[in-house]
C-alpha cells in the first residue's frame, strides 16, 4: 500500500477556519505535502482566497465576493476574528514549504492566477512544479492551458471519472481530482495507466483514508491532514 501525498483541504479545515492564513499555518505544522485553497477574483481585480461565491455563510458581510473590492473585503471578519487573505499572502505564508493546489472557484480567475504564479516563479524562486491548478470549470482550465501550457492542471469531478479523463486529455492535464465516492481500484488504475495522477477529496475518516490508500491513489485531500 503506497503512501499518497498529503494535502490539507482549505488549509486544515477541521482545525482552523478554512482558507485563512491561520489554517494554512496549521496545515504546515502537520507537515503536509500540499495545501488546497480556493480563489475568487474580487471587484478590484485581485485574487482572494475564499470558498463560497457569497460572503454570507463565513463573514459578517453579505453579497457576492466578486462584487466587492479588496479594500472592502479586508474590512470583513471571517468567523468573527479572521481576515480574507489574498492569493499572494497565502503564497508568502506557504513560502515553498509544500505544493499549493489552487482551485479556480470564481469566474475569470484563470488569467490572474497565471500572472501570480508567473510572478512567484520568476521573482520569488518558486517552480512550476510547486503548483497544481484545479477546477470544476472547464472554461477556466482551458484558459490556463491556453495561457501557460506548462502549468500542472487537474480536472475536478464529483460526477464521472470517465468524463474527467476525456476532458483531461484535451488540456494535457497532470491529474484528475475525483470525489472519493466515485473511485474503485479499477478506475484509479485506468486513470494512472492513461498517465494521470489521481488525487481524491475530501477524505476525512480513518476507514475511508485506508480504503483510498488501498486503491493506490496518488494523493488525498483532507480536512484532517494530521490523519493522513
Amino acid at each position: 500500500m503506497q503512501n499518497p501525498i498529503k494535502i490539507g483541504h482549505r488549509g486544515a479545515k477541521n482545525h482552523k477556519v478554512e482558507n485563512t492564513l491561520e489554517s494554512i499555518v496549521k496545515a504546515l505544522e502537520f507537515d503536509v505535502d500540499g495545501i488546497e485553497i480556493d480563489v475568487h477574483k474580487c471587484a478590484s481585480g485581485e485574487l482572494v482566497v475564499f470558498h463560497d461565491f457569497t460572503l454570507d455563510r463565513m463573514t459578517n458581510g453579505s453579497g457576492e465576493v466578486s462584487k466587492h473590492t479588496l479594500n472592502e473585503l479586508k474590512t470583513l471578519k471571517v468567523n468573527t476574528q479572521f481576515t480574507i487573505p489574498t492569493l499572494e499572502e497565502v503564497l508568502n505564508t506557504v513560502n515553498r514549504k509544500c505544493i499549493l493546489n489552487i482551485e479556480l472557484k470564481g469566474k475569470d480567475t484563470a488569467l490572474e492566477t497565471c500572472k501570480v504564479i508567473t510572478k512567484f516563479v520568476n521573482q520569488k524562486g518558486w517552480a512550476v512544479e510547486d503548483f497544481i491548478v484545479s477546477s470544476f470549470q472547464k472554461h477556466e482550465l482551458e484558459s490556463v492551458f491556453d495561457t501557460n501550457s506548462n502549468l500542472r492542471l487537474a480536472v475536478l469531478t464529483k460526477a464521472s471519472v470517465a468524463d474527467a479523463l476525456e476532458f483531461a486529455h484535451t488540456i494535457n492535464a497532470y491529474a484528475i481530482h475525483p470525489n472519493f465516492a466515485l473511485l474503485t481500484r479499477d478506475n484509479v488504475k485506468t486513470a494512472q495507466n492513461a498517465g494521470y495522477k489521481v488525487i481524491t477529496w475530501t477524505v476525512n475518516d480513518f476507514e475511508t483514508i485506508k480504503r483510498m490508500k488501498s486503491y493506490g491513489v496518488d494523493g488525498i485531500i483532507s480536512d484532517n491532514p494530521d490523519r493522513l
